[in-house]
């Protein structure tokens, strides 16, 4: 029975020998790793590791850009009987160094020179470590510590220790056990340091099992794993689903190039956080502003047919011929050459999770014909617990239950889950694990409910969900999820559960706001003497003006002001995977805060800001406060959307 990670990789190499495992595109041309020379590698990266000192239970973290030798560093140390830990590249060294130290490991994969380089700056905070692995040599040439070690280096030391160790790397997988810890995976950190969630091997396989019985996958398909490998999503589809399914999973050349190695692959299945979906949207949305009338007009048109088409779906309908011939002719004119642009035409489901996905945005993609799901989970359940099915979505939900999951709510209105793949506990926080693990359910901290058809809907976090002082009830993030619709929004932070109405903080989108203002020859230096501009201003307020026409008048944004930095990772406004953390945020900009809830009409700001080189600078400027008076009247006409509430 192959029921840990390594024990699925050595059964492929023997079911499908020479077929394509992996592959990654490498100075403009694709190189192909085959499952027999997957586990060839894995083996003698498995015993150089060993050579070093790597015992059973060691931890080894990796990081850097998704490339064959994460994986193989990561099966390697579990066929040791080690534990493999991702960190995410753009994280800056403090982060670094807390995770590795955190985490007691003993070797660290690191892609290239500057991940290098970022564990030397902490070398002398890393005690554990012995060892710092590389798998790019460009540029490291001249480096002459003793820790350093070349990724083939450490292969060649494998192929020498199996001569004195015969059969040792197939004795060490065949120890292996489901119930041992394969993964240390990083929990988003809203709320502060990230936790390590212990993930089993069998927690991972028990994930990737039940999602295939819903979304069956094949040994045929495509896969393009460009997120980062430290998220669990990505862990989710490239590692479990991966060797669970033996399909391929090919590495882009560079992040750069994704969008081009998208269309080059043509994979069959997608998954992406909320974020990639949002770009991808801005992105068709400021072609079309910049293309002919005519070009224009025929895309407007076909998006109403498109939408016709999806809501005719959404609802279980069967659509009227009239309709179906036009979505063909809108299908063939706009919608194919859309999809093949975006690197989507041979896609069969996509998938969406790690956030809420805005309803704006789910509708545009089911309009172009792609079948995008919402998925539900947390990384201490191995990244999914629930999903759309097939004919079955319903984009204010997030579908149901996976087989062998249990959800139900809470008396407090907590979404708990229970499944095999409900992670075992935190690494070194027991306080932590008792509080979201209580007689085998997980404890989300997400507030939802189902809905009459058994779906789950997602409220918000349920610390975030806000009262107004009128006793109205919203999710912020749902107001949120409105407002980056719009191509030239970036980011929004809304406010409003301790003040009598609500407010928004909003990033621009720097290069679609640019572009915008180059056509209309306003001209601008910096990001934060763009978001002061007049016209810039008279943008946004427009798109707010229309996420605000679907809002019930209590939840309307009465007043806003567009920061002057982008919110960032490295300055702890934002998770590594793009989530907002409110509290922080909420501390750090009070007197924003303040200034938006009071009379005045701007308000003076002083803020630094974390490079990632850990330089830092003082930004000092004055913030124009926008007031939407017509916020309090309802717009004519408009289309509301109930706003999820508790």
């Amino acid at each position: 029975m192959e029921d840990t990670l390594p024990k699925l990789l050595v059964a492929n190499a023997r079911r499908f020998k020479d077929r394509a495992a992996l592959r990654e595109k490498e100075y403009g041309i694709w190189q192909t790793l085959s499952w027999e020379a997957y586990l060839e590698r894995v083996r003698y990266f498995s015993l150089g590791l060993i050579s070093l000192g790597l015992e059973p239970e060691d931890k080894v973290a990796i990081i850097g850009d998704n490339r064959p030798e994460w994986v193989i560093a990561e099966l390697a140390t579990q066929a040791a009987g080690g534990i493999s830990m991702g960190i995410y590249q753009d994280s800056i060294a403090t982060e670094v160094q807390y995770l590795v130290d955190f985490c007691d490991a003993r070797f660290v994969v690191a892609e290239d020179q500057e991940q290098v380089d970022k564990l030397l700056e902490v070398w002398d905070r890393l005690p554990k470590v012995q060892k710092i692995i590389y798998y790019d040599p460009r540029g490291l040439r001249n480096y002459t510590e003793p820790f350093l070690l070349y990724f083939p280096e450490v292969e060649a030391m494998g192929r020498r220790y199996e001569r004195g160790h015969p059969n040792l790397f197939a004795r060490n997988v065949e120890k292996t056990r489901p119930d041992h810890v394969a993964i240390f995976s990083t929990t988003s950190g809203t709320t502060g340091k990230p936790k390590l969630a212990m993930l089993t091997h069998n927690n991972l396989i028990s994930m990737a099992r039940n999602l295939m019985k819903v979304d069956p996958m094949y040994p045929e398909d495509e896969y393009l794993s460009f997120l980062p490998l430290a998220w669990i999503g990505e862990q989710m589809m490239t590692v479990s689903s991966g060797l669970v399914v033996g399909f391929t999973v090919n590495f882009p050349e560079e992040p750069e190039t994704v969008r081009e190695n998208l269309r080059e692959i043509g994979p069959q299945v997608m998954f992406s956080p909320p974020r990639i979906w949002e770009n991808l949207v801005s992105e068709v949305q400021v072609k079309i502003e910049d293309t002919t009338p005519l070009k224009r007009k025929l895309f407007e048109w076909a998006m109403r047919v498109g939408y016709a088409m999806a809501d005719t779906r959404f609802e279980k309908k069967a659509p009227p011929r009239s309709l179906r011939w036009k979505y063909r002719v809108a299908d063939w004119l706009i919608f194919s050459p859309i999809k093949d642009k975006l690197g989507l035409r041979r896609i069969r489901r996509c998938y969406t999770g790690g956030a809420a996905l805005g309803p704006d945005v789910f509708r545009f993609f089911h309009a172009l014909g792609v079948n995008l799901k919402q998925i539900y989970g947390q990384t201490e359940i191995s990244g999914i617990s629930v999903l759309h099915r097939d004919g079955d979505i319903k984009f204010q939900t997030v579908g149901l239950p996976l087989p062998e999951t249990e959800v139900r709510i809470a008396d407090n209105g907590e979404i708990l889950s229970r499944s095999a793949a409900v992670f075992v506990g935190y690494y070194k926080n027991p306080e932590a694990t008792a509080e979201t693990l209580k007689d085998g359910w997980l404890h989300s901290g997400d507030a939802g409910y189902f809905d009459e058809d058994g779906h789950l809907v997602v409220i918000d976090r349920a610390k975030d969900v806000m009262t107004l002082h009128d006793g109205t009830k919203f999710s912020p993030q749902f107001i949120e999820n409105k407002l980056k619709f719009s191509p030239y929004i970036r980011e929004a932070v809304v406010f409003g559960g301790d003040w009598p109405f609500v407010t928004a903080m909003i990033n621009i989108d720097y290069e679609n706001v640019g572009k915008w203002a180059e056509k209309h020859q306003i001209p601008y230096t910096t990001y934060t003497d763009l978001s002061q501009k007049g016209e810039v201003y008279r943008l946004i307020r427009e798109h707010v003006q229309r996420a605000n026409a679907d809002l019930p008048p209590a939840a309307r944004i009465r007043r806003f002001l567009l920061l002057h930095k982008e919110l960032h990772a490295d300055d702890a406004e934002l998770t590594r995977t793009r989530k907002v953390r409110r509290r922080y945020i909420a501390e750090r900009y009070a007197d924003l805060i303040s200034a938006l809830y009071s009379e005045a009409d701007s308000v003076q700001v002083e803020t630094t800001i974390t490079y990632q080189d850990g330089r830092t600078a003082t930004i000092k400027t004055r913030l124009r406060i926008e007031t939407l008076e017509e916020a309090e009247a309802l717009t004519p006409g408009s289309r509301q959307t109930k706003v999820p509430v508790s």
